[in-house]
């Protein structure tokens, strides 16, 4: 009997995580889901189109960003309405979780429309994975404000959180980050930070949030970064 999971069915739309930088992470199940469905809507078709070309694949892209994606969640939502089959892809990871993604998911559940999800790399589950932080519960709250004094309020308001904060940080302001962590929170307190997940120069800096300053303050702050804070008590 034929895997069904493995063929895009008419009417649906598919939620596909891609690689976060190693292309062998890659589903088996994802890779026969893009070379299947009638459209594949990406954040950069660039990137997409990059990523396509490597695994021997040629589909129409629509581009599908945080720039036109009130509207553009509308019009993928009438053509799946219409019969085709769309997959939604981020530039890496799974979409929807701090990428485009969440408003066609939405709009598709609105009109009762099927949403499958094709699971695979996340950058957030696999640093949580790797840290030796709690994970029995966490708070995933995506990007910070770019504003010290709301990082500053942020990390005042979450204190005495029983559980371990999740956060994606840019490579600009990773280095303050950790500073305002030391300065509000103290420097005993906990942290992971872990850059270029899965990449040639993957690095996971772990333990008290003033060693991990230091840390930090030697090596190349070039490249994408997730930072976990570990609760008040816990100790490594």
């Amino acid at each position: 009997m034929e895997n069904t999971s493995l063929t895009p069915q008419p009417g649906h739309l598919y939620v596909v995580a891609t690689p976060i930088g190693n292309l062998a992470d890659l589903t088996d199940r994802a890779r026969a889901i893009l070379g299947g469905v009638d459209l594949i809507a990406c954040e950069d078709t660039r990137t997409t189109g990059g990523l396509l070309s490597r695994l021997g694949l040629h589909k129409d892209l629509f581009p599908y960003h945080e720039h036109n994606e009130t509207e553009a969640a509308e019009h993928l939502a009438n053509q799946i309405a219409a019969g085709k089959s769309i997959a939604v892809v981020s530039d890496a990871g799974t979409p929807a979780l701090s990428d485009p993604g969440f408003r066609i998911v939405r709009a598709c559940r609105r009109r009762g429309l099927p949403v499958i999800p094709v699971p695979g790399p996340s950058a957030l589950t696999a640093v949580l994975s790797a840290s030796g932080l709690p994970t029995n519960g966490f708070l995933y709250v995506g990007f910070l404000p770019a504003k010290s004094a709301a990082r500053i309020t942020f990390f005042d308001q979450h204190r005495d959180f029983d559980y371990t904060l999740a956060l994606y940080e840019s490579c600009h302001r990773i280095d303050k980050a950790v500073a305002e962590i030391v300065t509000t929170l103290g420097p005993e307190r906990v942290l992971c930070v872990a850059k270029e997940v899965t990449k040639l120069h993957e690095t996971f800096f772990v333990g008290p949030a003033g060693d991990v300053q230091a840390r930090l303050a030697k090596a190349s702050l070039k490249g994408e970064f997730v930072l976990l804070i570990a609760p008040q008590d816990f100790v490594l």
